[in-house]
């Protein structure tokens, strides 16, 4: 009797090192979704992998001086064209680099440069924000005097065809959509879903936050997310978008990947946390392309149109050798090899506009080659691939 209790004692010691080990890093909140997750199947034909690369782009970071500001936003302008002018996805289009410009932050000559960066076929400029116990009249008259300089100046945001309203997609500052944080900190608006809806938001972009203790239990997925205007965090649970489907509740989520990596752990033993960040402690080395690859978010219906949604904060010094240098150059060099035959993968850079055109028109029962779906619901702003063309015909 006496070894049984010692091997109760044992088992109780390490059931709960475990759960401090998950309290530690907020994975008790995701944890279940990823153990029940489905396995991916094979699917026949071609598997198509739209690589979206949404930016947290912020050139005031850390308090930075206006040079610093300035030189940032000239590496980014300068070393981006010649790294994405490199490569190319199955539709003949360089990486596509969605920079969600912070709110707060406007400076015209900032967005000005971008703005031409993008016309040049480079990506587009969508919104990002910081705030901390808002209210609605100021998170809205805000957000909406932003979204019109972005789209009159910079030639950023598309215009609804059948409304007339700007459309943009949404990444909130510090993860925490819809007031998420249980302390309360970084936005203060347990609405914020519906306001958002309201102002023409299309999607948001901010997950995966793990470590954060925003991360929904939701994970790998796209879907529609109800606000509760009496509750925060109301995404962290919603409806999928599917085949045949409609949109429902006040937003569309589309998440990036999040899960263990087995391959790389601390101690040899603990797996570390993949959320789909890339920086200098985190490079984008084939192993979590891979991964990413197989976290298999999609569509419900459409298993063979995956979405790969990958982030970073681009402004970072310690980070930008890594996203504008030789790692993120050899990861667009492995997905071109690895998931580009033409007959196991297809490869397709996405902005985050695109993205979300291609999830409504998987939505819809389109099908074919998803890259002819990039402006299916929404059309390009002028400060895009297709906007630029556009120009470029009419000049």
């Amino acid at each position: 009797m006496m070894w049984l209790a010692g091997l109760a004692v044992v088992i109780m010691a390490t059931v709960l090192a475990v759960w401090k080990l998950l309290r530690s890093r907020n994975m008790e909140l995701w944890i279940g979704s990823y153990l029940r997750r489905p396995r991916m199947r094979a699917v026949d034909g071609p598997v198509h992998v739209m690589f979206c690369f949404v930016d947290h782009f912020e050139p005031m970071w850390h308090g930075a001086d206006e040079a610093t500001q300035r030189e940032r936003v000239d590496r980014w302008c300068r070393d981006y064209r010649t790294l994405a002018g490199r490569h190319r996805d199955a539709d003949g289009r360089p990486p596509q680099h969605s920079f969600f410009y912070p709110e707060e932050e406007y400076v015209p000559e900032y967005l000005d440069k971008l703005s031409a960066l993008c016309t040049e076929g480079y990506g587009e400029i969508e919104v990002h924000l910081h705030h901390d116990n808002d209210t609605e009249a100021n998170f809205k008259e805000g957000m909406s005097r932003f979204c019109r300089v972005l789209h009159e100046r910079h030639g950023a945001l598309p215009r609804d065809p059948a409304t007339g309203e700007l459309r943009f997609g949404f990444i909130h500052g510090n993860w925490c959509l819809d007031n998420s944080r249980p302390d309360g900190r970084w936005c203060g608006l347990d609405n914020e879903l519906i306001l958002l809806r309201e102002l023409g938001c299309y999607a948001d972009f901010t997950l995966p936050s793990a470590p954060s203790d925003t991360q929904t239990s939701t994970i790998n997925s796209i879907y529609y997310a109800t606000d509760d205007p009496h509750a925060p965090k109301s995404h962290d649970q919603g409806v999928p978008v599917r085949v045949g489907g409609r949109a429902s509740g006040d937003l569309m989520l589309i998440q990036g990947p999040l899960g263990l990596n087995w391959k790389d752990r601390r101690m040899g033993i603990i797996p570390r946390i993949e959320n789909a960040d890339v920086r200098r402690g985190q490079p984008p080395t084939p192993q979590r392309v891979d991964a990413w690859v197989r976290a298999g978010v999609h569509v419900q219906g459409r298993p063979d149109w995956l979405f790969v949604k990958i982030h970073t904060h681009g402004t970072q010094e310690g980070d930008i050798d890594t996203l504008l240098g030789p790692p993120v150059d050899a990861m667009h060099d492995y997905l071109e090899s690895a998931y580009n035959d033409g007959k196991r993968y297809v490869l397709h850079y996405v902005t985050a506009r695109e993205a979300y055109n291609i999830v409504k028109a998987a939505e819809a029962g389109m099908q074919g080659n998803p890259g002819d779906y990039r402006d299916y619901a929404l059309p390009a702003p002028r400060a895009s691939w297709a906007g630029g063309k556009v120009a470029q015909a009419a000049a």
